[in-house]
């Protein structure tokens, strides 16, 4: 089973293609990168679980049970007390979002009391994302946690994801933390923005020991590199709606393919298989991007007419038989 630990949230999606203090109707959608991702997985027929916490309310309880409709554990989400379920207002302009997002939020307060920690027996990777690093004590717990799990031999996975809002007047402690997260894992996930501005503040992904890297470039495709050889392989077309969570989408595919591929825990790829990674990620990304809402990762059912990804597929249904 993939673990993810991380943010869990309603995004609350404008209607109208205007800007955020004009909307009049949001629509509810559940979201948070992490949760994003998991969701994604289960629908590629990756068995997936989330460790996150949400409040006492009723937001809560619509996430837990919409993640347990699609499959993904739920046993590792603690409740909050005291801080609300996190909700973030997007604005869609030309189907990219921007986001408005408040901070005395239940996953923000995740704490180590809150993880239980026996995850670590069936976990088959473990995978974080850079929102918890911007405020404590998520930051300490999600580290903390996924140190302990690379203690443990459990492969790990990072999404960037940097949100330059949550970091307003800390962009030292941003690169200090994000070096941090970097230097603890296995495969990482970066659009090309984020590593243009890691590098032009000292952060070179070549220096750390990282297994693959993936680049992701929008309407350019996306490049994995690995094993000091970089292959980039084109965008596939789809008219796009609302890109909402594409990255997450992304992210899904790539580990749903090394699943697949049986690569999680040994991540040695020839170009042929990292060209057909690649390819695989590529075609989730855009087509969840078809639909609004960040939770639009297609099925195994609806990827099976797409003949150059059919190992992947086929790999992905004879694992879950």
């Amino acid at each position: 089973m993939i673990f993810a630990i991380g943010e869990l949230l309603i995004d609350f999606i404008a209607v109208e293609d205007v800007d955020l203090k004009y909307v009049k109707t949001f629509e509810k959608h559940p979201g948070g990168a992490p949760a994003n991702m998991v969701v994604g997985l289960r629908r590629l027929g990756v068995p997936s679980a989330l460790i996150s916490k949400v409040g006492r309310d009723v937001f809560g309880e619509f996430l837990v049970e919409e993640l347990e409709r699609e499959g993904v554990d739920t046993r590792y989400i603690s409740h909050d007390e005291e801080n609300p379920t996190g909700v973030v207002f997007v604005q869609l302009r030309e189907a990219k979002p921007n986001f408005l997002l408040f901070e005395k939020t239940a996953y923000f307060n995740l704490r180590m009391e809150d993880v239980n920690l026996e995850f670590m027996d069936s976990a088959e990777l473990l995978h974080f994302g850079g929102v918890l690093l911007a405020r404590e004590p998520s930051r300490t717990t999600c580290l903390e946690v996924v140190r302990m799990a690379r203690e443990r031999g459990i492969p790990i996975s990072f999404d960037v994801n940097i949100r330059l809002h949550l970091w307003k007047g800390r962009i030292g402690e941003l690169v200090e933390y994000i070096r941090r997260a970097l230097e603890l894992a296995d495969v990482v996930k970066l659009g090309d923005g984020e590593k243009r501005f890691l590098e032009e503040n000292g952060v070179n992904l070549g220096d750390l020991d990282l297994k693959l890297i993936a680049v992701t470039m929008g309407e350019k495709g996306s490049t994995l590199i690995h094993g000091g050889r970089e292959i980039t392989t084109p965008p596939y077309p789809v008219k796009a709606v609302d890109s909402t969570g594409a990255g997450d989408a992304y992210m899904a595919a790539l580990l749903a393919a090394l699943y697949s591929m049986r690569k999680l825990g040994d991540l040695s790829l020839n170009d042929g298989e990292l060209r057909l990674v690649g390819r695989f990620a590529n075609v989730v990304a855009a087509i969840s991007t078809t639909k609004r809402g960040a939770w639009s990762v297609p099925t195994l059912s609806q990827l099976e007419e797409i003949g150059e990804i059919k190992p992947i597929v086929d790999g992905l249904r004879s694992r879950g038989s």
